[in-house]
């Protein structure tokens, strides 16, 4: 909507969907940006609401109770909601949650998921055959699960009356870019200003620190073979085969291993399997020998050596450890 529009009118209303333990720094930075956006204006040009299930109380990822103003309502058709994911989401998407969601998006309101919470909306169907983002440590097992879903690494994404946001800091950067077309580019930068928010992200912006950021050093060869690790992980790359691509012999790429990573590029490439593993235990019902397929593991068996050589435990164990979800 064309901000000189949206001025005039009564305040956009947000109402806030929290889930158990929903991570209150997304939840917190939306909520937040709104609240100085009125500030600056002047003026309320927003208002919002917190709901949950059960209208009571709602503990969040850090222990703390938030009162709630109220159970699940009935939504009017220009309010846009936004539930607030965090851990476990899997148990917070309850069946009257699903339900409760799929009646209002019939009412053509906007639907947005902040954190974990894609996971939320896509398990209602509402986000199938559109784009979306969630939290990158959850990304694999999201892959894995809504394959109609177009997943990026976007820190947040807009498609049509459906939003979602990767956490953390994400909640700010979607919400400066709705107060930017809601009342126009100044209120937003006077707001980020508030904030201490010095660079705006926006939806073309990555979720997770560069390469050489991540691992703490700038080498421009050790970077790219990371890279091409990380995008094959089902089918795995020889050593050999990585040094060629970047241009240096498999004893080179071996040195270059050790002297910045103090491991061989075999190993780290395993961490990086296993690590996958993990999160597609803990957060996909996905069999123990496909999560294996999925890491390129064409052995059960080897698998689970490796898997308990790095963890001290066996992936059936791993997955016994989980709670069990509730039925959706």
């Amino acid at each position: 909507m064309d901000h000189a529009t949206r001025s005039g009118s009564k305040p956009r209303r947000f109402v806030f969907v929290l889930l158990p333990q929903f991570t209150l720094l997304s939840f917190a930075a939306a909520i937040e940006t709104l609240r100085l956006a009125n500030r600056m204006a002047g003026r309320d040009v927003y208002d919002w609401i917190v709901t949950g299930e059960g209208g009571q109380e709602i503990r969040c990822s850090a222990g703390s109770m938030f009162r709630l103003d109220c159970d699940l309502p009935e939504l009017f058709r220009d309010d846009t909601a936004l539930v607030c994911g965090g851990l476990d989401v899997q148990v917070g998407t309850t069946k009257r949650l699903l339900n409760w969601l799929r009646r209002e998006a019939r009412r053509g309101i906007t639907l947005g998921g902040l954190c974990t919470a894609a996971y939320t909306l896509a398990r209602a169907g509402l986000l199938d055959g559109k784009r979306a983002t969630i939290h990158w440590e959850n990304h694999d097992s999201f892959v894995e699960e809504f394959d109609e879903i177009e997943i990026t690494k976007s820190v947040f994404v807009r498609d049509g009356n459906r939003v979602t946001a990767a956490g953390g800091t994400a909640a700010v950067d979607l919400m400066l870019r709705i107060v930017a077309e809601d009342h126009g580019e100044d209120l937003a930068n006077a707001v980020a200003d508030q904030l201490v928010y010095n660079t705006i992200r926006t939806d073309q912006d990555t979720q997770r620190l560069s390469v050489p950021t991540r691992i703490g050093v700038r080498h421009p060869k050790l970077a790219m073979v990371i890279q091409i690790m990380e995008a094959n992980i089902e089918e795995p790359i020889s050593p050999s085969l990585l040094a060629e691509r970047v241009g240096m012999s498999t004893r080179q790429l071996e040195r270059l291993f050790r002297r910045y990573l103090n491991r061989s590029p075999k190993r780290y490439y395993m961490e990086l399997r296993l690590q996958k593993a993990r999160n597609l235990l803990m957060q996909t019902d996905m069999t123990v020998i496909n999560v294996a397929l999925a890491c390129g593991f064409a052995s059960p068996s080897h698998f689970s050596k490796c898997y308990r050589a790095h963890y001290d435990t066996t992936p059936y164990r791993e997955r016994g450890t989980i709670a069990t979800r509730p039925v959706v």
